[in-house]
């Protein structure tokens, strides 16, 4: 009895950063975490983004992603101003295009394709920060893009790119997928050229 008293009174004088397991007292309440890792994107999705440039433009983003189909889907209304389709391609190629009265278009070649869903991956955990109201981790990778994501829900809230463009995510509707006719460059994409008019900056 007398044994069994000191041992209880050996183990509330223990500080509180040690535990007693079969191989003797180590540490444990002290241990850091594992830092959370981003989730990946869903392999097809719609959401609704408003965007603020360093131009002091604002403009209103559907995005479409769709990687099964590798193509990534950017309808962009400009405030006030017009409403231009960027279609990005797995292959490297984007087309930007306008419709209706001096509809114009332009193709580039970036030469790499569309985000993977787990582009995120190897980004650096910075901590949990308050942003747009939600309690989110943050994450930055490559001083090119800051990533913020619910703690709760594990949906984006809000990405920034090193240029200061900042996207703050409206909805986020898993599995959505634009139909292939909407995707489709129009004609004069291929029978016309565009000099000096970059519309991706329009």
């Amino acid at each position: 009895m007398k044994v069994a008293l000191l041992l209880i009174f050996f183990l509330l004088k223990l500080p509180n950063q040690v535990a007693v397991n079969g191989n003797g007292i180590e540490p444990w309440l002290n241990a850091p975490a594992p830092a959370p890792t981003p989730t990946p994107w869903p392999e097809q999705f719609h959401a609704l983004l408003y965007m603020n440039s360093t131009s002091t433009h604002l403009q209103i983003t559907n995005l479409w992603y769709d990687w099964p189909k590798g193509r990534n889907v950017n309808i962009l209304q400009k405030q006030l101003g017009m409403m231009l389709y960027d279609i990005e391609w797995n292959n490297g190629t984007s087309f930007y295009y306008t419709f209706g009265e001096g509809a114009q278009c332009q193709t580039m070649d970036f030469g790499v394709g569309i985000p993977r869903p787990d582009f995120l991956d190897g980004a650096h955990y910075l901590g949990q920060v308050v942003t747009d109201g939600f309690l989110c981790n943050l994450w930055e990778k490559v001083d090119f893009i800051w990533y913020y994501e619910d703690v709760v829900t594990k949906r984006p809230v809000r990405w920034d790119f090193y240029d200061g463009i900042s996207t703050h995510v409206m909805t986020f509707e898993i599995g959505a997928v634009l139909p292939d006719s909407i995707v489709q460059a129009p004609a004069y994409c291929f029978t016309e050229v565009v000099n000096g008019n970059d519309l991706s900056e329009t």
